[in-house]
């Protein structure tokens, strides 16, 4: 018989573990693309590059499996099989965390996606905090049957795995359902961009050098004005500190740049007014008909209604370039930075409408529709 202070203990650890995968799975499915990111990211730290072209994949799945083991968790569905995936999975990711914060050089372990973002040592901590949650919901359900699902059951795993792999897939396909990045509707770029290049201007960076009293074996620090540590006889070099470091800009903000050949045309397109369209194309080779199709109809929409329209891509133009979608008149396009085009825009090619240098609305391609 299990103790009532056991069956409350691991009730509380449920809910709680359950609400922490829920939150972490679902930030993290509604941007499958950052989360693809992010696991190339590894692949690459770990030298597993040639598993990169699964990446996307692999990100709906895993996004899918941790909302999925969530809401089976928060809903007591088969309880004890859940919380062994649960113990397995928290396992392997706080090893992997711990491995992140001390030997690989790793910011952000995207653990809560763009949502929340926590640095290595951090994630480790709270990796170290759920971890015993689940295995106390694991021990109060080792002795009951894994896979004996009953009728509710299997109904619910249903509608669980296509809730959780739904919300990865659409998002995909269509753009996140909840934006958690900078360039989110109702974003004005320019602003964003000055009010960041700011704060860098403003950051000053103050150098710290430790150093080691070779006699009494005593740490000092000194200011790198301080010429007394360059007694190599008395002093042993420790490390250097940075304080006051500049701060790490978000998404690339303040590397917003669009230009050509001509050069920087960043301010003079995001405080243009009214409305500007810009296409933005991954790779122009791998456009689809369908898509250069829908592109065409913004940019005859464009010439209908007086609407400024560019191409943005990442692909190198050595010169002054016109594009024509699917037919269209041709339209000049203009360099942007592959990260930053892909933090504006989770889509291989779409289009953002800018309205006076606010984001008003974003499309991945297949969802562009012009009246």
């Amino acid at each position: 018989m299990v103790s009532r202070g056991l069956n409350i203990l691991s009730h509380i650890c449920r809910i709680a573990a359950a609400v922490v995968f829920i939150f972490s799975g679902f930030v993290k499915a509604v941007d499958p693309w950052g989360t693809a990111l992010k696991v190339n990211e590894y692949l690459s730290i770990y030298g597993l590059e040639e598993l990169m072209p699964a990446s996307m994949i692999f990100s709906i799945w895993l996004c899918g499996a941790e909302l999925m083991m969530g809401l089976m968790l928060f809903f007591k569905v088969r309880t004890r099989l859940i919380s062994i995936f649960a113990l397995v999975s928290m396992i392997f990711f706080t090893v992997l965390t711990f491995l992140s914060a001390t030997w690989i050089p790793v910011e952000d372990c995207g653990c809560f996606g763009d949502a929340l973002k926590l640095t290595p040592w951090q994630t480790f901590f709270k990796n170290l905090l759920i971890l015993p949650m689940v295995v106390v919901v694991w021990y109060r359900y080792r002795r009951h049957s894994a896979f004996a699902f009953s009728r509710r059951e299997l109904i619910l795993t249903a509608t669980f795995c296509t809730i959780a792999m739904g919300v990865g897939v659409y998002s995909y396909f269509n753009l996140p359902i909840m934006d958690f990045l900078p360039y989110k509707k109702g974003a004005n770029i320019y602003e964003m961009i000055n009010s960041q290049r700011h704060e860098i201007e403003e950051a000053e960076e103050e150098y710290v050098l430790v150093y080691r009293n070779r006699r009494t074996g005593k740490l000092r620090e000194f200011s790198i004005d301080d010429t007394e540590w360059q007694n190599d006889e008395k002093w042993e070099w420790v490390e250097t500190r940075v304080e006051n470091e500049v701060p790490n800009v978000e998404a690339l903000v303040s590397e917003f740049l669009i230009s050509d050949a001509e050069g920087d045309v960043t301010t003079e397109i995001l405080t243009r007014k009214g409305l500007v369209y810009f296409i933005c194309v991954t790779n122009f080779d791998r456009l689809n008909d369908k898509c250069a199709a829908r592109l065409r109809g913004v940019i005859e929409y464009a010439e209908q209604n007086d609407v400024y329209v560019v191409c943005l891509t990442p692909e190198p133009l050595e010169e002054v370039y016109f594009h024509s979608f699917g037919g269209s008149q041709p339209i000049r396009c203009y360099n942007i930075d592959a990260t930053v085009m892909k933090t504006m825009l989770r889509a291989r090619n779409g289009l953002v409408v800018l309205q006076d240098g606010v984001i008003k609305d974003k499309f991945n391609c297949r969802m562009i529709e012009m009246e």
